[in-house]
């Protein structure tokens, strides 16, 4: 690979938001600042990063046109003024469906322009546990997207994905094909989903797609009551976890060897023996 000489390192975002749209941008900028400080080419934001509200309707209220909005134009001179690669969590965006939104992860180079769109595809309609009134219905305000997206950014070939979208692995099966060599998965995992699953799930995606994988989690008790999981986590290709943060607001920073991850594919060369035919 050109290019793949110099490490490059990546920040993991995680977050406690709430109903306030300033009160979570103020949370992030100390965050991307910390990033930047700590020589993060990319910074990873969580999932509803700018906004968690009381009721899953409460978003509706905060959706933005594409390329206009104070959280965009926010995430535009954050990305410029540190001259950082952000991958900007989720976004509500509005779509053609009045009661609805798109859960835009939006992608901004460090010139603070929007270089990616991916829309979250897998919508979380579950009940947690049987038997209690923790439920979830993202359709009912979410209209789901059905496109994979890649792009070249300077830490690699970046793929997006978005919190229950780890669970369904023939989109990172869809990523890998596209080349991709690092997955960014803004989540906000349940508490209980968390953790039972969070961890297996996240290593699993890494060792099968030989991958590193960047989770920027929300991590604590919000405005609704709901208590997401945290565990923002950076996963190498070999399943190696290179940084946790458990709980709370915080970031984890590390280094990307894109020279390792080539020769591990080279040594352990699994993608090259799929003989499956999966899009």
């Amino acid at each position: 690979m050109n290019g793949t000489k110099q490490p490059k390192r990546i920040a993991s975002l995680q977050m406690v938001s709430g109903a306030d749209v300033a009160s979570n941008l103020a949370a992030a900028t100390k965050l991307l600042k910390q990033a930047a400080a700590e020589g993060a080419r990319l910074a990873v934001l969580p999932e509803n990063f700018a906004f968690m509200g009381k009721s899953e309707r409460d978003v509706l209220g905060v959706r933005e046109l594409e390329s206009a909005g104070p959280i965009q134009d926010f995430l535009a001179e954050q990305a410029q003024r540190h001259g950082l690669w952000i991958v900007a969590g989720t976004i509500p965006l509005l779509c053609d469906k009045e009661d609805k939104h798109r859960a835009a992860c939006l992608l901004y180079d460090d010139t603070g322009l929007p270089v990616a769109r991916y829309d979250k595809i897998h919508l979380f309609d579950v009940t947690v546990q049987s038997g209690t009134e923790e439920q979830y219905r993202e359709s009912n305000t979410i209209d789901g997207g059905n496109e994979v997206v890649v792009v070249d950014t300077p830490v690699g070939r970046l793929g997006l994905a978005i919190c229950y979208d780890l669970r369904f692995p023939e989109l990172f099966r869809a990523l890998a094909r596209r080349g991709t060599e690092i997955i960014a998965l803004p989540a906000a995992f349940t508490a209980v989903t968390g953790a039972a699953h969070w961890h297996t799930l996240l290593r699993a995606r890494a060792i099968e797609n030989l991958c590193y994988l960047v989770s920027s989690a929300q991590g604590g008790r919000h405005p609704s009551d709901r208590e997401t999981y945290g565990h923002s986590m950076i996963v190498d290709p070999w399943g190696v976890v290179l940084g946790e943060l458990q709980a709370g607001q915080g970031l984890i920073c590390t280094e990307l060897d894109r020279e390792q991850l080539a020769a591990t594919r080279r040594a352990f060369p699994a993608l090259d023996h799929i003989r499956l035919d999966i899009p």
